[in-house]
């Protein structure tokens, strides 16, 4: 058998990386290696990990593409569920989040917003599908 354990986003600085996901969504710190290169939230059944671009180089011999916030999002994205749309958006927003798509209602009833963190990753900022 084969589950989704980690989620990991290669950032410049973990600490900071991590002090917005918990600051904007309320995530809780599971630890940060002292060389804080790598470090983890307590998030739900998957792990969201971040590990420091030059722990990702030194994984990867033929690097990676940085997430940027000035650059186009990758083809992926996280999704964050939540009953308060609005709010988590306009905290993360007050955090230097970017709006990449103000929320609005799908036709099977779901609330969809997309953002884009402090490192340019793309989030999806909904409520439960019903």
């Amino acid at each position: 058998m084969v589950k989704l354990g980690y989620t990991i986003l290669y950032v410049a600085d973990v600490t900071k990386s991590i002090e917005f996901y918990e600051k904007a969504f309320g995530f809780e710190r599971k630890f940060i290696t002292p060389e804080n290169d790598y470090g983890e939230l307590l998030s739900g059944e998957t792990t969201i990990s971040f590990v420091s671009k030059d722990l990702a180089n030194s994984n990867l011999k033929n690097g990676f593409i940085e997430s940027s916030q000035l650059e186009k999002p990758f083809g992926i994205e996280l999704a964050l569920v939540t009953d308060n749309v609005q709010t988590i958006i306009e905290k993360a927003l007050e955090l230097g989040a970017i709006v990449t798509e103000q929320p609005i209602q799908k036709p099977w009833g779901q609330t969809v917003g997309y953002i884009r963190d402090i490192d340019g990753f793309l989030l999806e900022i909904c409520t439960p599908i019903k």
